[in-house]
């Protein structure tokens, strides 16, 4: 089934710079952590008594998939504007691809919907950003810090804790269809299917 519109679902570790590099590519970029379950959801995963906002459960993979598909076939899609803060859906925005064949979906849990767009024939490439540990361990330490997300204490604990879980991260995403690649490498792969698409000016 050929949808006017495309997918390039771009995974990675927390911190390894999805966001930055999907900006990068030019493209209209959908942020897939706006499709986080709210705080109060009952299906939310629990772990050392709080919620475990780093768990696939945590998201809302249906949705976003739905929304996906949407955008491919119409080329514009109302979409959720999660605030992080308060743990919820605050608001909808609507997210045009002004003719773009293509669009990013970026986020943590990106991987989890690749063979779901893959078989709606929505799928133009799923990668998981990989860069060398220590980057993403002080990008991502430093972006938290500034953003005062959390207690500088818990964030240093959860950083070291995502640095070890890592390669398991990277593992479960490549395990999901995502293939593994720096971030050169998504930049040129996204630059082929641009020169591949005669309609893109």
């Amino acid at each position: 089934m050929d949808h006017p519109h495309r997918v390039v679902l771009l995974a990675g570790p927390s911190g390894s710079g999805k966001s930055y590099i999907a900006q990068r590519t030019g493209l209209p970029v959908l942020c897939l952590d706006d499709f986080y379950k709210d705080g109060d959801d009952p299906t939310l995963p629990r772990r050392h008594g709080g919620i475990d906002w780093d768990s696939p459960d945590a998201w809302d993979a249906g949705f976003a998939v739905e929304t996906i598909a949407r955008l491919a076939h119409d080329g514009k899609a109302e979409v959720p504007v999660y605030a992080i803060g308060e743990d919820r859906r605050v608001s909808t925005r609507t997210f045009d691809l002004a003719g773009s064949p293509f669009f990013i979906a970026e986020g943590i849990f990106a991987a989890e919907i690749v063979g779901k767009c893959r078989e709606l024939g929505l799928l133009a490439g799923a990668y998981a950003l990989r860069r060398p540990r220590g980057a993403t361990f002080v990008r991502r330490l430093v972006r938290d810090l500034a953003e005062q997300r959390k207690a500088p204490k818990v964030l240093l604990r959860r950083g070291m804790t995502l640095l070890r879980e890592e390669p398991a991260v990277l593992r479960r995403q490549t395990g999901l269809g995502a293939e593994a690649a720096r971030a050169r490498k998504v930049l040129r792969r996204v630059a082929d299917l641009l020169a591949g698409h005669p309609h893109h000016h």
